[in-house]
């Protein structure tokens, strides 16, 4: 049985297999605050070796997804007094918390009204899949405001490629859910809430047909390619594929394949 935890900053709902985790901050219209961080951490730790946990949505109350680091905090915590140390800690912080999503071997998705700004851009950018709305607004608006993406620039160059990502953070440019979805950032783009919705349900029904294992290998496999020689990728593919075939959950699709059934976790 999924045990969630009990956090604040993030409201979580369980429905059939699939958590959406709602960020719910309206008075900093969902920023990277100390709460939003926790909540959104400890949760992907809850729920990380949660087979039964198929895939993940993350998603904004109040009409927006997030506007990215908590500015406010910055002055009042770090600029008004705090030291150097103190900044490297709240950084890391959020490569841990990005790091998770990335890493999570659940499907991801990230479902965008409003506005994706900043480390909030760089926060959806570690999702699997992009959902906005043709509306939202995006910018990496750190370089306009005197400070750097610096933990968010892996993720960007990893979803856009090196030089859309490096001109974009260099640029600060904004740009709406219709010039995301050209980018390659957005995978869908929808104009309302319903549209938004049938899309995800899209992708529910998808993930839901194939195996919780077998997601957390090939997602594991893939994560592990770049920096490897092709000898190396070879012998991790090799060595991927028979795990995945003398498994369980390999055993039962092959078997439902030549039975012609549904496999026990499509039922």
């Amino acid at each position: 049985m999924t045990t969630l935890p009990d956090v604040t900053g993030v409201e979580l709902e369980l429905d059939k297999g699939w958590l959406t985790i709602w960020f719910d901050q309206p008075d900093t219209r969902n920023a990277l605050t100390d709460d939003l961080v926790d909540g959104i951490t400890r949760t992907f730790k809850a729920v990380r070796d949660d087979r039964t946990v198929r895939g993940i949505t993350l998603r904004g109350r109040h009409g927006v997804f997030c506007a990215g680091g908590n500015l406010k905090q910055f002055k009042e915590s770090f600029q008004g007094g705090g030291s150097r140390d103190d900044i490297i800690e709240m950084s890391k912080g959020a490569a841990e918390l990005f790091d998770l999503i990335n890493d999570a071997p659940q499907v991801v998705i990230a479902i965008i009204e409003g506005a994706a700004m900043a480390g909030g851009f760089g926060m959806a950018c570690c999702a699997d899949v992009v959902i906005c709305e043709a509306g939202a607004k995006f910018a990496m608006t750190e370089t306009a405001i005197g400070i750097s993406p610096a933990q968010i620039a892996p993720f960007v160059i990893q979803k856009l490629g090196y030089a859309t990502g490096r001109r974009l953070m260099l640029t600060a440019a904004r740009f709406d859910g219709r010039g995301a979805h050209d980018l390659g950032f957005a995978d869908f783009v929808a104009d309302d809430v319903a549209g938004l919705e049938a899309a995800e349900q899209q992708i529910r029904s998808q993930v839901l047909k194939c195996a919780p294992g077998a997601i957390a290998d090939t997602k594991s496999l893939i994560l592990s390619l770049p920096g490897m020689s092709r000898p190396q990728v070879v012998q991790a593919a090799a060595e991927n594929f028979a795990g995945r075939l003398l498994s369980d959950e390999g055993r039962e699709g092959v078997a439902s394949f030549l039975e012609k059934r549904k496999p026990v976790w499509a039922e």
